[in-house]
């Protein structure tokens, strides 16, 4: 999925099986009414592979949430029109604009139809989730199912006398610069763990909340580390660990930190 984050789709990332099945819900909700596609995303064999319990709405109850879909754009006689032909330099420009307006639109439609998704459902689903972060100093960013994992973390260290948060991005795109701009503005450290790796660059959610906060005035020192790849256990005292490294040094020397890869 992180190889198709620049074709104009919007990516949810889950961490449960009930927040997969939810998010397919929602996000129909958001696409069809902006014409852009979306794709849920699922930890390989961590989600895919195992049993969770998992409530199923009933069929009625989504229905009403999910109304059926009236597609404005279709064949049609009386008007005709193509669709998915090639678009040439004189209108290439304007339909990759429109994509990015168009995907931009989601960011506030996902707090809106989370708030009717709760109001229907009793579950929440917004942009991003966070825990234990109002006084943190140390903010731990990941995705997916390691931020399930990181909470007993948090708790833990917290109970140590650590100030230790923990920001979960759900939505990749339409990327959240603004609300991760107002998290972690004025924290100590940041931490950001990775479960894929952008071959020459670093992990992409580091390389999007660095860019994101690249801007922000005091931006605090940001670590970035690869764990977890092809479904590979991160386990809480991994977690920890990465936590533990941050706390000990002053600035990151390197983008990538590799985290028991076999050398």
């Amino acid at each position: 999925s992180i190889a198709q984050r620049d074709t104009g789709w919007i990516q949810i990332y889950t961490s449960s099986i009930q927040e997969i099945l939810d998010s397919v819900i929602q996000a129909y909700k958001i696409a069809e009414q902006i014409y852009i596609p979306a794709m849920v995303v699922l930890d390989s064999f961590v989600l895919s592979h195992t049993n969770e319990n998992c409530e199923v709405p009933d069929q009625d109850k989504v229905d009403a949430y999910l109304p059926r879909f009236e597609n404005a754009y279709k064949l049609d006689t009386e008007k005709p029109a193509a669709f998915g032909g090639l678009t040439g330099p004189d209108w290439y420009y304007e339909l990759r604009y429109k994509i990015e307006r168009d995907i931009q639109k989601a960011l506030p439609l996902f707090e809106e139809t989370g708030k009717e998704f709760e109001e229907m459902f009793g579950r929440y689903y917004g942009l991003i989730e966070t825990y234990k972060l109002d006084d943190a100093d140390i903010v731990l960013v990941t995705s997916a199912s390691i931020a399930s994992t990181a909470r007993p973390v948090i708790d833990q260290m917290r109970e140590e006398g650590h100030k230790v948060g923990l920001v979960r991005i759900r939505v990749f795109r339409p990327f959240p610069s603004e609300l991760l701009r107002k998290l972690l503005s004025g924290r100590k450290k940041v931490l950001v763990v990775d479960r894929n790796i952008s071959f020459g660059m670093s992990g992409a959610f580091y390389a999007e909340v660095k860019a994101a906060l690249y801007n922000v005035k005091g931006r605090p020192p940001m670590w970035g580390y690869i764990a977890g790849l092809g479904g590979r256990d991160v386990p809480v005292d991994v977690i920890k660990g990465m936590i533990e490294q941050t706390m000990k040094e002053d600035h990151p020397t390197q983008d990538i930190i590799w985290i028991g890869v076999k050398r």
